[in-house]
């Protein structure tokens, strides 16, 4: 009977190639990288020419590989992080870790020329976000108490909807698209961007005041009225808001389009199954006092179809949420 001696093989595991990387994080960045890899000789970092999506993979780290630039995309959402230590430090179009277990943003890029995106993790904070975003900023669904830490120039939109804010400070006050905030603890708007390219939505939070609301809004202005006990602006000289002293008005929600009618008219596209949104949006507010002036400008100039559309429309609002989904248009 021969006796074999157990041996393990620890060469494989220890083994560095020419990169100074191992086989296995080689085999990683090859499978991952649509377009080429290196090295950085001064750096020391894995620079990305094109893309990088390691994206539903089960990755629970970043396999001790450390990122520089990449001049793409860089995806890894969809995984098991918990940390984003490894990520790159520049980013040139979008990168995205939503979908992880991430509670801090320690490690992220620092200049990401597109969207960044973050939602659905376990965040408590903004700490470690980017300066600078050229596009779009998403950490809606998280646990955030606070948007200190967050991006100050946003070229897109900027998302922190279904969180636990009971205050907007920290955001960042100019914001080339839109900004939600919707489905926070919310009790003013206090630290609002001033500012706002395109629609502000803060429906669903506890809202007894629009102090703080922007000073210039882009598109849509939207806010529910069930909490507010009056309906004025304080500071922003938009005159009056919609009264609340009766049920009607506790079921709508709110859409002040700034009180121009044009803005409705350029979305309306003269397709009936098109202009739904649009449409639903006049009906809310056909009976409203103060909208008389823009009723009898908007009526002049839309098609039959279109009125008698609005007409059965307001018969329905009592079964029908317009903006349910909260996500703003870009």
């Amino acid at each position: 009977m021969k006796n074999l001696l157990p041996f393990r093989l620890f060469e494989a595991r220890a083994t560095r190639l020419p990169s100074g990387l191992t086989p296995r994080q080689e085999a990683f960045l090859n499978a991952c990288t649509r377009g080429t890899w290196s090295v950085n000789p001064e750096t020391g970092l894995v620079d990305v020419r094109g893309n990088f999506y390691c994206d539903h993979r089960r990755l629970k780290t970043l396999l001790g590989i450390s990122f520089g630039q990449v001049s793409g995309n860089f995806r890894c959402d969809f995984n098991q992080l918990t940390t984003l230590v490894g990520a790159p430090r520049t980013v040139g179009v979008n990168f995205s870790c939503g979908d992880n277990q991430l509670t801090s943003l320690a490690g992220a890029p620092q200049t990401v020329g597109g969207r960044f995106d973050c939602d659905s993790n376990q965040l408590t904070s903004l700490e470690g976000a980017p300066r600078t975003v050229g596009e779009n900023f998403l950490c809606h669904l998280n646990q955030l108490t606070t948007l200190e830490g967050a991006p100050q120039t946003v070229g897109g939109s900027f998302y922190c909807s279904n969180n636990r804010l009971t205050s907007l400070a920290g955001a960042p006050q100019t914001v080339g698209g839109g900004f939600s905030c919707g489905f926070n603890q919310l009790t003013t708007l206090e630290g609002a961007p001033q500012m706002v390219g395109r629609d502000f939505w803060c429906l669903y939070n506890r809202l007894t005041s629009l102090e703080g609301a922007p000073q210039t809004v882009g598109g849509y202005f939207y806010c529910d009225v069930f909490r507010l006990e009056r309906g004025e602006w304080n500071s922003s000289g938009w005159g009056k808001i919609l009264s609340t002293g009766n049920d009607a008005a506790r079921r709508l929600i709110l859409t002040l389009p700034i009180f121009d009618p044009d803005r409705f008219l350029q979305r309306l596209s003269g397709d009936l199954k098109k202009d739904g949104q649009v449409l639903l949006q006049l009906a809310s507010l056909w009976e409203e006092p103060g909208w008389a002036g823009q009723r009898q400008e908007i009526e002049r100039r839309l098609s039959p179809g279109q009125l008698r559309a609005i007409k059965v429309l307001r018969t329905k609002l009592d079964y029908v949420n317009p903006w349910q989904g909260g996500v703003l248009e870009d």
